[in-house]
């Protein structure tokens, strides 16, 4: 397994708790009679504010929580296993930006359910992966838009009136500036050759200025080096003067026979 992805107990758990603890509120609104709609996002009014923090938690019907929870679980669970360090900001800005996002936009009338959640979710992973250019990530980007890329037709209006296609836009254009912001250095590829440098230049490299514009090996040509009149003068000339003594040896000179 790759070194960077490392498997802990939240990537199951907290994906579980997030959804175990929607269908808690659910309960308790079936249960007690409860009409948490109001507590939702009504876009451009003081009231309508809480609902940028509670929205996410309230559903209309047990089929809209029923939607939202299977890919709250398996995306949750990808968020936490792949971006562990941008995990938790990436779910607390995602509720709160896509909320006030569309707190601004939206039309008058309350705006609940988890999907804007979703849709920072599936923004961020299929972004974050391109951008990070590491070969998992980007195998993980493509999964998310096979399975969940029908999903970018609810960004637009008149597509379906009885969802919000506000609160869905407003989680894509959220996703997609988070994977912007949090970087994820970890994932960076390390350079181990001069030619991965950014600023590298092949014509001043050694070894790529063995080959000609087509490709084929040349032998670079001999560099002849500049002789220096100068210094040539100074190798056989000197201003201090030599003399020269002339010394006979007598052990050479031939002795007379006997």
């Amino acid at each position: 397994m790759d070194k960077h992805f490392k498997f802990t107990n939240s990537v199951v758990g907290l994906p579980l708790f997030f959804v175990l603890f929607l269908w808690f509120v659910y309960w308790l609104e079936i249960r007690y009679g409860f009409d948490f709609d109001t507590n939702g996002i009504l876009p451009r009014t003081a009231s309508g504010l809480q609902g940028i923090i509670f929205s996410p938690f309230i559903h209309s019907d047990i089929n809209h929580l029923y939607n939202n929870s299977i890919p709250l679980m398996a995306l949750l669970a990808a968020l936490r296993f792949f971006y562990a360090k941008q995990s938790f900001y990436v779910i607390t800005f995602g509720i709160l930006f896509s909320g006030i996002l569309t707190w601004i936009i939206g039309r008058e009338s309350y705006h609940i359910g988890a999907s804007g959640l979703i849709y920072v979710l599936v923004s961020f992973i299929f972004f974050k992966g391109l951008l990070t250019k590491y070969y998992r990530l980007i195998a993980l980007s493509l999964t998310v838009i096979v399975l969940y890329g029908g999903m970018l037709w609810y960004v637009f209006p008149e597509v379906d009136n009885t969802i919000s296609w506000e609160g869905h836009l407003a989680g894509l254009v959220t996703g997609f500036l988070l994977s912007l912001i949090y970087k994820a250095p970890e994932y960076k590829k390390v350079i181990k050759y001069d030619w991965e440098q950014p600023d590298f230049d092949p014509l001043e490299d050694k070894f790529m200025q063995r080959f000609d514009e087509n490709g084929n090996f040349v032998n670079l040509p001999i560099a002849e080096e500049a002789e220096d009149p100068e210094s040539r003068s100074s190798y056989y000339t000197t201003s201090f003067p030599v003399n020269y003594e002339i010394s006979v040896n007598e052990k050479n000179e031939s002795k007379p026979e006997s």
